[in-house]
């Protein structure tokens, strides 16, 4: 599993920095918890457990599980693993897992989600356990053949390249498959896991293979999970459980080549993946429209929206303001998360758009005010994500903020608006739920929960006096009637391996989410007798059910191709279709049944993944610390030096606590032909990241001597930067925001330097001292997945770069650069404009520009420099062209800019400009999944007075 917000804060504020840092920023910052977290270790005979202090008890149950799981999660692929370490990371509200080879690892995000289609029934570590490991064999399985030989040369660095030809469908569904066979639930056997999918095809929407491997700009294409679950799924169950094994096998031989997984695919089942696909659709396609066949719907009526059918868009987890208005969360494609107002023969009326939402499945509504959770990042510390109470005065737009530096994960209002209920996982795993202010955020009361059930999915009675709760159990999930008054608390159904979800009392019933059906459906539940009745039946399904004020009606969503929407349909108990028992009615599922007979780990855990404790012998703890592991190798063979050029063999090392990283190497210039070794070492345990960088080198240049010859002179040089930044992620809104602090000691020297002319960028035969000193800050809007660029922030860039020690060569430079970001004409377009200005003294030596510079132009240095540009990006097209299985077209973008610049020393003055239009186009070469972007650069250079042709590659994707 991955989760997109590790990445999305530096990500999107990259494109708001200006050019020319100027901090030697070698090393990129990893994402740490505070320095003065303790860790403690457990170790098994394949595992080491890390894991922070107040953690052992679930730490050394995860360490038994992770045994237990050891020999079953690689059973299919005939494989154990070797020893590996998993880091549990308790001090975040984010629930997730990942596993790298950078270095080799796996990481744990130990709190509770409340998302009911991501666990299913199961603990949240041992879903991890299951899914994360069986990644880390599929790793191990390619220290074989070509992998072995890539490991060899390169580490693991070297082991991964030789994975890049193997879709990633195939690794998180294959993990997806064995979370579903080794456990009682699984993705797998939750029908909104393949909602989409179904949609598609229902709507006859069965896009081409490459479509489906790549996405798309206009439509909601599966994931990679849905995707890959299927086709190896598929396979598993014709071809058999083993098949896998077997293409990963021929693939790891020799030789690799493009396309080579699909042909080793069609050589061990006569298959290549566009045949799989097809014939994986063609069969879903035809099993759902079976099931389909012969259903009778319930009526609703869809309340109105403004988006179209061209492009996704959803309308998701709607609550009632009144009896005629709804609150909904709308994004998709084209859109940011927003709250939106829906009303019954009205119009959509935009209200807030969010931040960092945080599980916004828990929108809740009450006493006209509306509240939700939002992220809330440490500044410093990346792996410490609190969460935020949010609540919205719906008839004003006032906007708070109750409760801050939280570990709730869910937080609904009560119906007058007063009081809150909010679940929290803290870092030692306690599931608590709390009752609180809802102006101020002040804790109410903690109710008893003696043996640790997790809560999910709290929501009040019309009363305000009761809540009913989904908890779960070692059996599996039950409902619940909680008195807030006592704390008393009576079951309303019984534990089972039904995945409950999303609860809602009315009257004398509790509405609530169920599968049974064998897809997601409301069903009631009468309180007095336990009788359950279905609600609605529609197409793919119908989720989030919200009861009016009035109790006359009820909203719900449900998924369409085009997006899900939200639905009204009238409440009359009378009509409600009585259902047997949960664990009477449990459809079949073709393939994770089929899946689970054929899986052999199946045979040796058993088909139910235990909840309760596991059996093992006691397990030691340890303290473990940082240092004493930072010199952790994993990769050698080619690096990239400081400078970026040339070629260069070297070894990378980095703890897996993230807090050390050493690069050390050597290179070639086969411009100079001169070689170089050089070290940079980062320390990110402290709130300064320390800095380290050393090269040594030589250089061979021609130009007249000392001696009145001209020929090539050769020279060595040392240099050394060693200095601090601070990064700090400041995002409280929906405007990403950054800033980052630094100063940085230079020194450059060199030996044998026999030019008589030295440039003035050189050190030459004196020693350069200089300090650095840079402030950068980003503020940009969040932006949607058909935006080029963000539509709204500012950033700005200050830098000061001197020699004052009195000693070697003199110079100084100040510079700031800010930048404006602007929305377009169209609705995806963006402006940035950028002004900048430097001046540096003329004396012994020059800096390189520390401002943006008119593309194209050949950099001039002045004293002074004022720079200006404009640009306008815009999506030309978005298209699915297809060349084949060469090439997969998705959009074409375009960037019209005019950048200019003034320079000026003492009598000598220059001004120049550039004008230009960049043409690009995003695609996908070979099925890769991960799209790069390429194009031409067309522009007048002023200063040689001609138009340039140029090529322009944006991103190479990985």
């Amino acid at each position: 599993m991955t989760f997109s917000l590790r990445t999305l804060l530096p990500a999107a504020l990259l494109a708001a920095l200006p050019y020319g840092a100027a901090l030697a920023q070698t090393l990129p910052v990893l994402d740490q918890v505070p320095a003065s977290v303790r860790w403690y270790e457990v170790r098994t005979p394949h595992f080491r457990v890390l894991y922070p202090e107040g953690f052992a008890e679930r730490a050394r149950r995860t360490a038994h599980r992770l045994e237990q799981v050891h020999e079953p999660a690689g059973a299919s692929l005939g494989l154990s693993a070797r020893p590996v370490t998993v880091v549990l990371q308790t001090r975040t509200t984010i629930g997730n897992g990942f596993v790298t080879l950078l270095p080799r690892r796996s990481e744990f995000f130990t709190a509770f989600p409340q998302d009911p289609f991501l666990a299913g029934t199961l603990d949240w570590l041992d879903q991890l356990t299951v899914h994360e490991y069986r990644h880390v064999v599929q790793y191990d399985k390619a220290r074989q053949g070509v992998g072995q030989l890539g490991y060899l040369l390169g580490g693991y660095g070297g082991l991964g390249l030789t994975t890049l030809g193997i879709p990633d469908w195939f690794a998180e569904g294959d993990a997806v498959g064995t979370e579903t066979a080794l456990t009682r639930s699984g993705r797998g056997r939750i029908p909104n896991f393949e909602a989409y999918l179904r949609a598609n095809l229902l709507a006859g929407r069965r896009y081409s293979y490459a479509k489906a491997v790549a996405g798309s700009f206009r439509d909601q294409v599966p994931n990679h999970y849905v995707l890959g679950y299927f086709l190896t799924t598929r396979l598993k169950r014709t071809a058999g459980a083993t098949a896998w094994s077997e293409v990963l096998n021929r693939y790891y031989r020799f030789p690799v080549y493009p396309l080579s997984f699909s042909d080793k695919l069609r050589r061990a089942t006569g298959l290549r993946t566009d045949d799989l696909y097809q014939r994986t659709m063609q069969e879903l396609d035809s099993t759902w429209r079976a099931q389909q066949a012969g259903r009778e719907l319930t009526p609703a009526t869809d309340l109105p929206v403004a988006a179209t059918e061209k492009v996704f868009t959803e309308y998701q987890y709607p609550q009632y303001i009144d009896n005629t208005r709804v609150l909904a969360l709308k994004s998709g494609l084209g859109h940011t998360p927003q709250l939106v107002e829906l009303r019954r023969g009205g119009q959509e009326r935009q209200r807030l758009v969010l931040g960092l939402q945080h599980n916004t499945e828990q929108l809740s509504v009450g006493g006209g005010r509306a509240a939700w959770l939002e992220f809330r990042y440490s500044p410093r510390w990346q792996q410490q994500v609190y969460s935020e109470l949010r609540v919205l005065d719906l008839a004003t737009g006032q906007l708070s903020r109750p409760g801050r530096r939280t570990r709730y994960t869910a937080a609904v209002l009560a119906p007058d608006g007063q009081r809150l209920l909010a679940v929290s996982t803290d870092s030692s795993y306690q599931h608590r739920l709390h009752l609180l202010d809802a102006a101020t955020g002040a804790v109410l009361r903690t109710f008893e929960n003696p043996r640790n059930l997790p809560y999910l999915h709290p929501r009040f009675g019309a009363d305000g006096r009761t809540a009913a709760v989904v908890r779960l159990e070692t059996a599996g999930k039950s409902l619940e009637l909680l008195e807030l008054e006592t704390g008393q608390s009576r079951p309303v159904l019984p534990a089972a391996n039904d995945n409950l979800s999303h609860p809602q009392p009315w009257q004398e019933y509790v509405l609530f989410n169920s599968p049974r059906s064998g897809q997601e459906e409301v069903y009631a539940v009468h309180i007095r007798t336990g009788q359950v009745r279905q609600v609605t039946v529609r197409p793919v399904g119908a989720y989030h059910a919200a009861v009016s004020p009035d109790g006359q009606r009820l909203a719900f969503q449900e998924v369409r191709a085009q997006g899900s929407r939200v639905l009204e349909m009238p409440l009359r108990p009378e009509q409600w279709r009585p259902v047997a028992a949960a664990a009477a009615t449990v459809p079949a599922n073709l393939y994770a049944d089929e899946l689970t007979a054929r899986e052999p780990g199946a045979r040796t855990v058993g088909p139910i993944l235990p909840q309760d404790s596991v059996a093992g012998a006691p397990l030691i703890s340890r303290r473990y610390r940082r240092l004493p592991h930072a010199l952790n190798l994993y990769g050698w063979g080619l690096v990239q030096s400081p400078s970026g050029t040339g070629l260069n063999l070297g070894l990378r090392a980095q703890d897996v606590l993230s807090t050390t990283q050493l690069l050390v190497g050597a290179g070639y210039d086969g411009v100079e032909r001169t070689g170089r070794v050089f070290a940079d070492a980062s320390y990110q345990g402290l709130w300064p990241v320390l800095d380290l960088s050393l090269e040594h080198g030589a250089r061979r240049v021609a130009g007249r001597l000392a001696t009145g010859n001209t020929d090539y002179d050769r020279w060595q040089y040392n240099r050394l930067s060693v200095g601090a930044r601070l990064p700090l992620t400041l995002t409280t809104s929906r405007m990403l925001t950054a800033l980052t602090v630094g100063t940085y000691y230079q020194l450059e020297q060199t030996q044998g330097y026999e030019l008589a002319f030295r440039p003035i960028t050189e050190a030459g035969r004196r020693p350069l001292h200089a300090l650095v000193g840079s402030v950068a800050f980003a503020r940009t809007l969040r932006q949607s997945y058909r935006d080029v660029a963000p539509r709204w922030g500012q950033s700005l860039n200050l830098v000061w770069r001197g020699t004052p020690f009195g000693t070697g060569l003199a110079a100084e430079q100040r510079a700031a650069q800010a930048s404006l970001f602007l929305p377009g004409v169209g609705l995806h377009h963006a402006v940035r404009l950028r002004a900048g200005y430097q001046w540096q003294q003329q004396q012994e030596y020059r800096f390189g520009s520390a401002i943006f510079y008119p593309r194209s132009l050949p950099y001039l240095s002045y004293n002074t420099l004022a720079s200006l540009s404009a640009e306008y990006r815009l999506p030309l097209a978005d298209v699915h062209w297809e060349l084949g299985r060469v090439l997969y077209v998705q959009r074409l973008k375009a960037n019209a800019f005019a950048d200019g610049v003034r320079g000026e020393s003492g009598p000598l003055r220059g001004s120049y400009y550039a004008l230009g239009l960049d043409v690009s186009a995003v695609f996908n070469p070979l099925r890769l999944r991960t799209p790069l972007e390429a194009g031409v650069r067309t522009v007048y250079n002023s200063y040689y007075k001609r138009w340039e042709l140029q090529p322009l590659v944006l991103n190479v994707g990985f």
